[in-house]
């Protein structure tokens, strides 16, 4: 503790359980700011997963599918989701059959990259389905 004392510097103990007990002299309050930068730095260098959605209706023509496939593509090759919404209007919900299509088609130009991580569902107007990069 002299040491320390003379040093102007913490003593830390670092192995309290070992006999006799480790201690190291350094400056604490500068160690408890670099461990936090290294965690900070850690974060910062972290991606993210983050899901994106693309709207799709039951008469999406298959070069409209295709360009929004190849968008997804991109997304899915960053680390992204996709969920796939296909929106119904009017008597468009007496066909869901249509929208099934759609998203089948949809999975369909993306399969070597994308696995389905839920399959497609109707939740009120819309049909969702998730996308997840392989």
């Amino acid at each position: 503790m002299a040491i320390a004392r003379d040093a102007t510097v913490d003593l830390v103990e670092v192995a309290p359980q070992a006999v006799p007990p480790v201690c190291k002299l350094m400056d604490y309050g500068k160690f408890k700011y670099r461990q936090k930068k290294r965690a900070h730095q850690a974060k910062a260098h972290h991606h993210r997963v983050h899901t994106k959605e693309i709207r799709l209706h039951p008469k999406t023509g298959d070069h409209d599918l295709e360009v929004k496939a190849r968008h997804a593509r991109k997304l899915l090759l960053l680390g992204d989701k996709i969920q796939v919404n296909v929106f119904f209007k009017g008597r468009e919900m007496a066909h869901r059959e249509l929208g099934r299509d759609v998203l089948a088609k949809f999975a369909a130009f993306l399969q070597d990259v994308v696995k389905i991580e839920r399959d497609a569902q109707i939740e009120g107007r819309r049909m969702t389905m998730v996308l997840a990069p392989k």
